[in-house]
Parts: C-alpha cells; structure tokens; sequence
C-alpha cells in the first residue's frame, strides 16, 4: 500500500517554505516609508546578485534537508529496487493526485515571491518558480522509484506539473493569481469500532498526522476571486467562491478489504467508497488591504488553507448536504 508522499512535502515546503517566503513579499516603496519598515523586507527593484545568492542558497539547503529528511522518515527501512514505475491512478480515488496538484502549486507561488524579492522580473520569476517546485516534487518520484515497496508514478509527475503550471500560467497570463490552490481538512470519527481502529492504524491519530495522512479527511480546493475577473466589483475584493473535492468511505488504497497485523482477514466492502464536491466561500488575505508588513506575512501564511464557511456538498452517493463550517 503506497501513502503518497505528498503528504511529507506538503507539510515541509507548503508550511516551511510558505512561513519563510512569506517574509519576502513585494511591498510598495510608499508603505515602507510610511511604516518605516527595514529595507530588507522589500523586494528589490533590480536584480540584486547579494538576495539571489541568500535565495538559492536557502532552496538548496531546503532541498538537500528534504532528501535527508526523506530517506531518515520514510525510505531506509524499506528495500530498494532498480528504478521502476507503476500505474496507481486508480488509488485513494484520486486525493493523492489532488494533493500532488496543490503541493507544487504553493512551493512554486512562495518561490517565486523569493525570487521577485532577489530582483528577477516578474515574468522570470514565475517561469523559475514553478520549475523548481516542478523539480522538487519529482524528488519524490525518484525515491519511490527505487524503492521495491512502491515505485514512480507517471500520473504523479503529470499532477506536480499540472500544479506548477496552474501558478506559473496565471503570472504569465495575469501577472496575479486569481485562481489559489488550498487545503482544509475535514475531521471526523467512525461509530463503527472496526472501522475506526482501521482508520487510527491508516491515517494516525493525532491531528498533525492526519492532516497529511487521511484521505477521508483531507478536502482540496480551488478558490477564485471573483473581483479579479469583474472590475466592477467593488466591494469585499478579498472574498472567494471555493470549489472543493474530497472523498470518504476510504479505508484502503483501492478497496475496503485488508488484512490486519494478527493475520485476520477484514471485508467491509458494505462501505461505500465515494466523491465529494463542495461549494463555499473563502477569503483571499492577499487581497485584504493593509499597511502592516507583519500583519502582511500573517496572511501570506495564512493563504495555504481554506477559511471554514458553510458549504454545500454533492457526493456520488446521491446526496446534497449542508455544511454549517467546513
């Protein structure tokens, strides 16, 4: 059974990389003056050989402490093979591949924001970010290559390049990003004990865990800023329409059938195995006016995950369910 991998990743680069680009946010020269903040907090007007030096140096300690990370978390205790692949499109239906979407997606939009802080046109930066978010998750890839218990993923290489390309593709276009790529997850417990005990023993039991782990969870999402694409609005800018998807009824990467530790054979294809789709409101922080750099980066940090609203749900079981906060 084979836990994608961006899981590790998302929580590495999503969160530390996003906490420490987000410092490096563009800000205007007027804001600066006004609150007096330090020259270092604003990206460079030029290109600025010292910043560029501080920016690739930190991606290539950032990196070389991820494949460190890897191996010593994940892969030394399992054997290796010669490079192989495998076709697991068809796992978790498809939360894993969502995943691998979104992941890339937020490395490549807070590495571009270190490279505009180094000085690199607008354009260059969007280029040089999603391929370098694109190349840090195929990371992944080589490593599950390798090993026997797993093996690379041609629809997880498509998916990282999908998420790199939706960020680059919207600077280009847009010069902004009017459509964010997010996470929230959806936490709950089983009334049925074995049901329970299967999802403890697959996704874990503490909520840092899970966050990465659990697939009847873990809900992504597409939020779009409808001011962006309609001038005219000239009220509540920051405000989205979210798009969500999600899935449940999971307890095994392509059936509800397992095996546990003492040997004991579990059937419980009677739960159904299912798609969600959600419609709700978000909030975009990098759209909520203020002059505070510090509060800046608050929200810059913030942008990684879905603010909980109330939604409506469509699933494959038929139903249209209301949300009071999801």
């Amino acid at each position: 059974m084979k836990f994608s991998n961006y899981s590790l990743l998302s929580l590495f680069y999503g969160l530390i990389i996003a906490s420490f680009t987000g410092s490096m946010f563009a800000q205007s020269t007027d804001e600066v003056v006004l609150n007096q903040h330090p020259k270092w907090l604003v990206s460079s007007d030029r290109f600025n050989k010292s910043r560029f030096t501080i920016v690739t140096g930190s991606l290539a300690v950032s990196y070389s402490a991820a494949l460190v990370g890897l191996n010593e978390l994940w892969y030394k205790d399992f054997p290796r093979s010669s490079f192989h692949f495998i076709n697991d499109i068809k796992e978790w239906q498809q939360i894993d591949k969502a995943g691998h979407v979104v992941t890339p997606y937020l490395e490549a939009r807070y590495i571009m924001q270190t490279f505009q802080w180094a000085g690199l046109d607008s354009r260059k930066a969007a280029i040089w970010g999603g391929f370098t978010a694109f190349m840090f998750q195929n990371t992944i890839e080589v490593f599950d290559g390798f090993s026997a218990e797993w093996g690379a993923s041609g629809s997880d290489l498509a998916a990282n390049f999908l998420g790199a390309a939706i960020m680059t593709g919207q600077e280009l276009l847009w010069n902004e990003q009017r459509m964010s790529l997010k996470v929230m997850p959806h936490f709950f417990r089983y009334d049925d004990p074995e049901l329970q005990q299967r999802a403890d023993e697959l996704y874990g039991t503490n909520y840092i865990v899970r966050f990465v782990k659990d697939y009847n969870a873990i809900n992504v999402w597409a939020s779009i800023n409808t001011a962006s694409f309609f001038p005219s609005q000239r009220r509540l800018k920051w405000l989205n329409i979210a798009v969500g998807y999600g899935a449940g009824g999971m307890f095994g990467g392509y059936s509800n059938e397992w095996i546990d530790e003492q040997g004991i054979y579990h059937d419980r294809r009677d739960v159904v195995r299912y798609r969600k789709l959600y419609l709700s409101l978000d909030v975009d922080f990098h759209r909520i006016p203020t002059r505070s750099r510090y509060l800046r980066l608050l929200f810059d940090a913030l942008n990684i995950i879905k603010v909980p609203a109330p939604a409506i749900e469509f699933n494959t079981k038929g139903q249209v369910l209301f949300h009071p906060l999801i």
